[in-house]
């Protein structure tokens, strides 16, 4: 199943993500409102350069099956950018998809983002500082979070053969090559 193999082969992107993001500070409740502006800053980065390229890049079969008019994301990371008072910024890096698999593997990347976003903004909302903040972007599949990404991965894993799965890998990791390098 490619869900499986693109999880053990960006194991170690995912983690220096976290630390990126001082992922651990969230549990520990010492995460900070500035902690929190520079990760909605680099996904906003993330989303403005990748979002459009992956759902152009889909055929209309994985646009009906993934249901991907309910997966864009970049309007509601704008609006936290603006919640926030952080200008729209670009980055300097250019993003590219040579093909359907490839933009698959980045949303691999952002559909599991916003799987553990869901566990971030439940979490923040626990922690001091965060009372105002309305989390459109961590939150964004709100109660559907898990059916999402299954859906997300049963048709990964149903549609994508096994000698397509290294070009699903390089996919995801262009894309977390550009958040780990965005800033």
């Amino acid at each position: 199943m490619v869900s499986e193999y693109l999880k053990q082969n960006t194991a170690e992107f995912h983690d220096a993500a976290e630390k990126l993001f001082s992922s651990d500070k969230i549990f520990s409740k010492t995460f900070t409102l500035e902690d929190y502006k520079k990760i909605i800053n680099t996904n906003y980065l993330m989303l403005l350069n990748s979002e459009d390229k992956i759902f152009n890049s889909l055929s209309d079969n994985f646009s009906e099956k993934l249901q991907l008019d309910n997966r864009k994301k970049l309007p509601l990371i704008e609006k936290d950018l603006a919640s926030l008072s952080l200008e729209n910024k670009t980055a300097a890096h250019n993003l590219e998809f040579d093909n359907e698999n490839e933009a698959l593997g980045a949303m691999y990347v952002i559909e599991g983002s916003t799987l553990g976003g869901n566990v971030i903004a439940k979490q923040l909302s626990k922690t001091e500082g965060f009372d105002d903040i309305t989390f459109n972007f961590f939150g964004c599949y709100q109660e559907n979070t898990g059916p999402m990404w299954k859906n997300f991965k049963e048709v990964l894993d149903t549609e994508v053969t096994e000698e397509k799965y290294d070009e699903v890998l390089s996919g995801a990791k262009k894309l977390y090559t550009f958040l780990l390098n965005v800033n």
